[in-house]
């Protein structure tokens, strides 16, 4: 590994973990009994007997009695700063009726002036008990005096009020050029309230007081405190704007506990060479030009296509009709954002900048489109420095999964979407359909990179989080391939190994990242970000896993998380100078 620092094996270890079962992740999979650590990088892993030859006067060493060490966990896809502001100003409990959602914004009445508006978003319809909107009369009867959105994703309903102040009747259509309509009554040909793709067209004015920067930072420390309790110590937010990125940039200076990678959000709405002077515009940021080992800019992010659960993903086959997504014409296969013609020069822009390009594509439609940009870029020149990626590839294909090992393009999956979806998928596709539904073992077996990531969008907290964030949750997800409120195992063919599974959510997420010269894996030289768990994942009953505790995350050689004492309390210990009295 270049660049990487050089340790002599006589200097002084800073830490040195010693009778322990330290899961390296390197190319063998090594396995040794003590690491230790120097200068907030990785100096040595081997016996205990003979890393402990490394111990000084000031050196502090700890037993950790067999306990399992892994390098710390990396989310390759979450969204952070928006995640952790969600609950800025007051909880959001957690929904899974119709009567909890019109509860929720019954009190938001009682609390807000009269005419302000009431909004309610990522409160997805298929995890309702229900599986439905609340209708417009519904929303009209829990907030009446109040304009009410409640929004998932680019789909929503709207009451009375909001549809009367957003211009949205019985003659409304789309006339940007864009995708969308709003629902009609088949009867009357007023609006249901529901509007498919359009949401950009509510003339909302939020009535939540806007945050300050120093309580987005606040904000942004308290989530980054429990992604430490849970063993992550690095993350990609994967759709950053340019004041997130601001926020970001205060938090290095008061101090991160968890390295961030960046992928900024290009709109890819307008005139396509604004789109392409952007992306080069990203590519002369500091923050991509300069190596920072905590915050940097990865690339770009764009969407390519709609959701899984808002029935708008990009599919190379029809949907279906169906009651749940309100999907009318059998023969609509969803909403795909970018034509390829139109998504080549995005590509192509960001590979000669240097830039990961990756786009929200959620259907194997979506999928195959931006494989066939990647491949038409990569006859002119190889992409598979940039570390291309696709973000989500739920549906994929075997042609697909080839495609994307011969290409280099890589993968940020989050099983959190099979964990807590499959029910609402398999009524609506069928299990047969749902055979490449996160085809973890596929991808593994064709020499693929995917990385497993939460798609962390709402609260802190690591399972009642929307997405649930906790990568022990993802790691059993993707080893048994079950699903709550689901009897069977979604096609475990497709289940991983538990080696595959660590893999998954380190060294792969490096490689995604493109931190694996530093990241991932416990080697010498490599910076120094560990964990210590409660639980051996490779030993332990398949039903621990998903409830392993984190017992101390290290990053960069410094405590961070000690479970029973706080973040960053010294632990229980002895310094080589006591173990020599």
């Amino acid at each position: 590994m270049v660049g990487l620092p050089l340790f002599d094996r006589a200097s002084e270890a800073d830490l040195i973990l010693h009778n322990a079962k330290v899961v390296t992740v390197d190319g063998r999979f090594s396995i040794h009994e003590a690491i230790a650590l120097e200068g907030g990088h990785i100096a040595q892993t081997g016996r205990s007997a003979e890393v402990l030859r490394r111990r000084g006067p000031r050196t502090e060493v700890v037993d950790l009695h067999g306990r399992m060490v892994l390098p710390g966990l990396i989310d390759s896809h979450a969204h952070p700063a928006d995640a952790c502001m969600t609950e800025f100003d007051h909880p959001i409990p957690t929904m899974e009726t119709i009567r909890d959602v019109l509860d929720y914004m019954r009190s938001l009445s009682r609390a807000l002036e009269e005419e302000d508006w009431i909004e309610v978003h990522q409160v997805f319809i298929t995890r309702l008990r229900e599986q439905r909107y609340p209708t417009r009369a519904e929303l009209d009867e829990s907030a009446p005096g109040h304009p009410v959105l409640f929004a998932t994703g680019p789909d929503a309903s709207l009451n009375s009020l909001a549809l009367k102040l957003s211009g949205i009747d019985r003659d409304f259509k789309v006339t940007d050029g864009g995708s969308g309509f709003a629902e009609k009554d088949p009867n009357t040909g007023e609006p249901t309230g529901i509007l498919r793709n359009c949401t950009r067209y509510v003339k909302l004015k939020p009535a939540r007081r806007q945050p300050t920067r120093a309580e987005k930072v606040q904000r942004l420390q308290e989530l980054f405190a429990d992604y430490n309790s849970v063993g992550l110590t690095s993350v990609c937010d994967r759709n950053t704007s340019p004041d997130e990125i601001e926020t970001y940039k205060e938090l290095r200076r008061t101090g991160l506990t968890l390295r961030v990678s960046l992928s900024h959000h290009i709109d890819t709405i307008g005139p396509l060479e604004r789109i392409l002077t952007r992306i080069r515009q990203v590519s002369e940021d500091p923050l991509f030009k300069e190596r920072d080992d905590w915050l940097r800019i990865a690339g770009n992010k764009t969407f390519l296509d709609g959701g899984m659960l808002t029935g708008s993903a990009y599919m190379r086959e029809p949907w279906g009709v169906s009651e749940i997504y309100g999907i009318t014409d059998p023969a609509y296969r969803g909403v795909l954002f970018i034509p390829k013609e139109r998504l080549v020069p995005m590509v192509r822009a960001a590979v000669e900048c240097g830039l990961q390009f990756t786009a929200h594509s959620v259907g194997d439609g979506a999928v195959h489109t931006l494989l066939e940009a990647y491949a038409e870029v990569d006859r002119e020149s190889p992409i598979r420095k940039t570390r291309p990626c696709i973000s989500h590839s739920n549906f994929m294909s075997r042609e697909a999964i080839a495609e994307a090992a011969r290409l280099g393009v890589m993968l940020d999956i989050q099983p959190a979407w099979l964990y807590l979806d499959t029910r609402t998928l398999a009524k609506q596709f069928g299990y047969d359909r749902l055979r490449y539904f996160q085809p973890l073992r596929s991808l593994f077996e064709a020499g693929a990179v995917a990385g497993g990531g939460s798609d962390h969008m709402q609260k802190i907290g690591s399972l009642r989080s929307v997405n649930p964030y906790n990568p022990f949750l993802g790691m059993a997800t993707a080893i048994t391939r079950r699903a709550r409120q689901y009897e069977s195992r979604l096609h475990p063919e497709e289940a991983l190994t538990r080696e595959q599974a660590i893999r998954f959510y380190t060294i792969n997420n490096a490689r995604i990242l493109a931190c694996d010269d530093r990241l991932g894996s416990l080697e010498a030289g490599k910076l120094a970000d560990l964990i210590v768990l409660d639980t051996d994942l490779l030993a332990c009953a398949e039903s621990r896993i998903a409830t392993a505790q984190v017992l101390r995350t290290y990053v960069g050689g410094k405590l961070v998380y000690q479970r029973g004492s706080g973040a960053g309390r010294p632990p229980t210990s002895s310094k080589a100078k006591d173990l020599q009295r």
